[in-house]
């Protein structure tokens, strides 16, 4: 995870980490939308635009309020919502498969692509498959 307080050094830290090792996942932070580009060029597999994400979330709360309360839960990890990523239970699998019965299935990521819920390929699930989804997290007990 590369957050600095600098887009430039955010783009020279990711750099050098995926020169150090090609194989982790690098999650990297741009204030501006404009340099983006540079980060994912520079070996970022992802990268979270403060700015954008704050002025997405001023937008949605002009016309849904609610709906921003329910986004800021699921930014907050650990309790409330929380949004998850997981490999199919074995009685998901298959023509005959079963939903998640304790979560709502969000996407399926298969071979690299987001698949909505609403997509008729992510009523059959695969093995090699990997479900978003939104969970209830009750927090530490």
């Amino acid at each position: 995870m590369v957050a600095p307080d600098r887009d430039d050094t955010s783009v020279l830290v990711t750099l050098t980490a995926r020169e150090l090792n090609r194989h982790p996942t690098i999650v990297s932070a741009v204030r501006e939308a404009q340099n983006v580009h540079l980060l994912r060029e520079s070996g970022a597999d992802s990268v979270i635009t403060s700015s954008g994400a704050a002025g997405r979330l001023l937008g949605i709360a002009t016309h849904s309020p609610t709906s921003v309360r329910v986004l800021e839960d699921l930014l907050e990890a650990g309790t409330g919502l929380d949004l998850v990523e997981r490999p199919p239970r074995s009685e998901e699998l298959g023509p005959e498969g079963r939903p998640p019965q304790d979560q709502v299935l969000v996407a399926v990521v298969r071979d690299g692509e987001v698949i909505g819920f609403d997509d008729e390929r992510a009523r059959r699930l695969e093995p090699e498959d990997r479900l978003v989804c939104v969970c209830v997290n009750s927090g530490p007990e």
